[in-house]
């Protein structure tokens, strides 16, 4: 399902009743910007030729420039094409936040082919599904025993052709490279004795080449990046994003920003590459900024908070549930968090309280922002200086929001009217890989169906209810679990909460609550419904309130229902 690159092609409204966040659209800034697509080679390329001798990734203690990531782009690009590697051709990178994902993810795209994203932590079942839906013939890994033995297993099985594997151990500094290989060799695997070495090539040899490389002759409509789906609702569904499709969404989000990239500013890459959310706000934009990407391996709270106070990131991008991390830890204020210009909020609700807490405790901005992989991703913002309440913000530049009946999705609810949250605009994607009828039912006209429900006032600005298939009918009535959520949230002893429906003989549905507690906080369940009465309808009352240690999350770390959902139900 192909979208307009220029607005001035869309449906016309020029008036603010169809397009009511026109009105306060911010200075500077013109939704009505008409954005050239590129090849995303080009978004490294152009970066070197403006920013070649600043640092582009800091890992674990190393930095490399701009320059040198660029050179081994091009080096990678050459190697991969000699293994076969063209357009259409799809290379898996099964690899945490490094360099190695960086130099791999732009190689590939040099070389034409397309990129097929994996979750390192994803079983060995859940990985070679999505390789044969993909088609993926080539993976691209570490010599890690727990990235390597999944790849190797892969092979085995003929899941995949070849595999490319690169050394962790030279990513490190000289003095840490040494001692992780002295201290930490039971960590890493065993790549020349694997009995599928004769399909393994060495990242090094890869690269051992001059950098000068066929440029494949393809446009900014080939797919550049299969984008999987997270599968919480059903079997995972590949997002093909075309380089039109992600160059344009950097271009968007440049523009949103409106502000100039000093050579000091920085971006933390906790969030992982492999998915969209960090593809787009860290790497991709990052890139394109000339900002040095501090890259983290995994997460780890109390190195996170030091790695802020050491290398002094000025923006970090996270889900709600880090910044919530963050903000309850019981010595946070020990830390330096004084760098944070502003922090991006994606892939969850933010919770008010959470947002206004977080800003109160590191002194910035926090921008909640919403999108999914299908429109690569972003899709809305808040402004970055007087983010509101509660809302994911105006739609971007040459982006269209609108609000489609629940009942009929070819009718748009009026302004302030819940519905389903339909988006259309150069970012969104060229379709559902192998998979037309899929596509054909997620979009109304030119417009792509979120699975969303929420609501549009009279500023443009859009309010997330919750998702269509996390809503609890009880009664006939609807009943949103977010709405639920964000009442507990305001309870003083509340630190996580997440809500789904459970089977109730007389109305159906109700809904249960499932709650982790504050560190040395108390309450029971007769005190959170007794706080909730005044907030909720009776309806609206959870059923029941179980409390939990911890509640199950996903792969960057947002609150997962999928679990619960089925724990519930047995």
């Amino acid at each position: 399902m192909a979208s307009d690159a220029n607005p001035a092609s869309l449906n016309q409204a020029p008036n603010g009743r169809n397009r009511p966040w026109l009105r306060g659209y911010p200075p500077g800034v013109a939704w009505d910007s008409a954005f050239t697509p590129t090849l995303m080679g080009t978004l490294l390329d152009d970066a070197v030729a403006a920013f070649g001798d600043r640092p582009c990734t800091y890992f674990m203690g190393r930095r490399l420039s701009y320059a040198e990531i660029g050179a081994l782009s091009d080096r990678a690009a050459k190697g991969l094409r000699a293994l076969g590697v063209g357009e259409g051709v799809k290379v898996g990178l099964l690899l945490p936040n490094s360099p190695t994902f960086v130099i791999f993810y732009f190689g590939v795209l040099k070389a034409g082919g397309t990129i097929v994203n994996f979750n390192p932590l994803y079983s060995l079942d859940e990985i070679e599904f999505q390789i044969r839906d993909s088609d993926t013939k080539i993976m691209v890994t570490l010599d890690l025993k727990v990235t390597f033995d999944k790849v190797e297993a892969l092979l085995e099985r003929d899941a995949i052709e070849k595999a490319v594997v690169a050394d962790f151990a030279p990513l490190l500094p000289p003095l840490k490279s040494a001692g992780f290989k002295l201290m930490r060799h039971a960590t890493l695997a065993k790549v020349g004795a694997s009995p599928m070495k004769r399909r393994i090539v060495r990242a090094a040899d890869v690269l051992d080449n001059d950098g000068n490389y066929d440029r494949p002759v393809i446009t900014p409509d080939a797919v550049a990046v299969l984008q999987y789906t997270g599968g919480t609702t059903g079997t995972p569904k590949g997002a093909m994003l075309t380089h039109a499709n992600i160059s344009i969404n950097v271009a968007q989000v440049k523009a949103w920003q409106n502000r100039p990239t000093k050579e000091a500013d920085r971006i933390l890459g906790v969030v992982p590459l492999f998915h969209v959310f960090a593809m787009t706000t860290v790497m991709n934009f990052g890139v394109s900024c000339g900002m040095e990407m501090i890259l983290l391996p995994k997460f780890d709270l109390i190195e996170t908070l030091k790695i802020i106070g050491k290398v002094r990131p000025t923006m970090m991008p996270g889900v709600p549930t880090l910044f919530n991390a963050m903000l309850r830890h019981p010595t946070i204020k020990t830390f330096d968090l004084s760098s944070l210009d502003y922090c991006i909020s994606g892939g969850a609700p933010l919770p008010t309280e959470v947002r206004r807490g977080f800003e109160k405790l590191a002194d910035c901005s926090v921008v909640e922002g919403y999108g999914l992989s299908e429109t690569a991703p972003v899709a809305t913002c808040n402004l970055l200086d007087s983010p509101r309440d509660g809302s994911i913000g105006l739609p971007l530049p040459a982006t269209e929001i609108a609000i489609r009946s629940l009942k009929d999705p070819t009718q748009e609810m009026p302004l302030g009217k819940p519905g389903e949250i339909c988006i259309a605009g150069p970012q969104v994607m060229a379709g559902y890989w192998k998979n037309p009828a899929e596509t054909e039912s997620s979009f109304v006209g030119r417009f792509f169906r979120t699975g969303d429900v929420g609501y549009m006032n009279e500023e443009g600005y859009v309010f997330i209810v919750d998702r269509i298939k996390d809503m609890i009918i009880a009664s006939g009535f609807n009943i949103y679990p977010r709405r639920i959520e964000d009442a507990l949230y305001e309870h003083d002893a509340v630190a996580e909460v997440t809500v789904v429906g459970i089977p109730d003989n007389y109305r159906g549905e109700a809904p249960k609550a499932y709650v982790r507690l504050k560190d040395g906080a108390s309450a029971t369940s007769a005190d959170l419904i007794a706080f909730l009465r005044p907030k909720l309808s009776k309806l609206e009352l959870p059923a029941a309130i179980e409390f939990r240690d911890e509640l199950p999350k996903t792969m960057i770390g947002k609150l997962s229902k999928k679990e619960l959902r089925v724990q519930a139900k047995t």
